[in-house]
């Protein structure tokens, strides 16, 4: 049995690991079709059809759709929307590494924000750090970059907005969630790809290729992978590994893209994922010693309710 158990866990590991990568090779993938497709385009064509995979997947047409709180569906929505399309917006000025290390200060500060331990702000320290060392890369491009840095905190706080508000009761499952979502912010984004006049360039046979397999990689197989995980992993554990994700971008970026970081920029992008893995460490142990102290409370409530009930008879 702890074989199995083992089996599973190391399992689970490998395909976390395989959605993580699956995410942040999708990013070059879309910094690819950038040359040939308006960035908005590419946004909408990846919620798009990772909608139409899910609503596939996930059987749409089973829900009950008298259950669904469409204030939390709307919001989940416009959030998804506003941090693809700001993602890929900073994509356009920054390197696909430093783009998410920006990126992910926003579901950083959404864990910092609810972990409460002592030594906390030595992870608000070490986020703070790696955003002054990160931030300008060039002089000659400072415009360039601050543009592109403007978009990429857009896109954290469009993320720390969907976060927040995937953990409200939406009325249905977690996979018809993700799939309405995705219609809605499909919805939002629409106009301004429309507004680029090269939307239609999108529906081209090669073109529909790549878009299908940019929202596999971005959407469909990493959501797959990470139900099964998360069942099998604590989430101490789920979210350590996703603290990697920067550097992961940035291995992509270089593999693909051919973009290569300064020293600095690793060192920044360090501080970052370390700052992450720590607030996910501090969030966990907080979490571990709330409970325990309301196991010691609620076993000192029976005690005295038994010294009670005894004095009464």
């Amino acid at each position: 049995m702890k074989i199995e158990n083992q089996n599973n866990y190391s399992s689970a590991i490998l395909l976390l690991l395989i959605a993580i990568v699956s995410i942040q090779f999708s990013g070059s993938l879309a910094k690819t079709l950038f040359q040939t497709h308006d960035v908005l385009v590419v946004a909408t064509m990846r919620l798009g059809i990772g909608a139409a995979i899910l609503a596939i997947v996930g059987r749409l047409w089973t829900i009950n759709w008298n259950n669904i709180q469409w204030k939390t569906i709307i919001t989940y929505g416009i959030a998804l929307s506003g941090m693809n399309a700001l993602f890929y917006m900073s994509l356009k000025y920054l390197p696909l590494g430093i783009a998410v290390s920006f990126e992910f200060i926003g579901p950083l500060a959404v864990a910092l924000f609810h972990a409460k331990q002592k030594f906390d702000f030595i992870w608000v320290g070490l986020a703070i750090l790696g955003m002054c060392l990160l931030f300008p890369f060039n002089k000659g491009q400072l415009s360039f970059d601050v543009v592109g840095i403007a978009y990429a905190l857009g896109a954290g706080a469009c993320w720390a907005c969907y976060i927040l508000s995937g953990q409200k009761d939406a009325g249905i499952s977690g996979t018809h969630t993700a799939c309405l979502g995705m219609f809605i912010g499909t919805l939002v984004v629409l106009p301004f790809a429309l507004n680029s006049g090269s939307f239609t360039h999108a529906f081209e046979a090669k073109s529909l290729g790549y878009f299908f397999l940019l929202a596999v990689l971005a959407s469909a197989l990493p959501y797959a992978l990470e139900i099964i995980v998360l069942k099998r992993i604590p989430p101490l554990v789920f979210g350590t590994l996703t603290s990697l994700e920067p550097a992961v971008a940035a291995i992509s970026g270089f593999i693909f893209l051919h973009e290569s970081l300064l020293v600095s920029q690793w060192f920044a992008l360090s501080t970052i994922i370390i700052a992450s893995i720590g607030c996910t460490c501090s969030t966990h142990f907080a979490k571990l010693n709330l409970e325990r102290k309301m196991r010691k409370k609620q076993k000192q409530l029976e005690q005295q309710f038994k010294k009670d009930k005894k004095k009464g008879s």
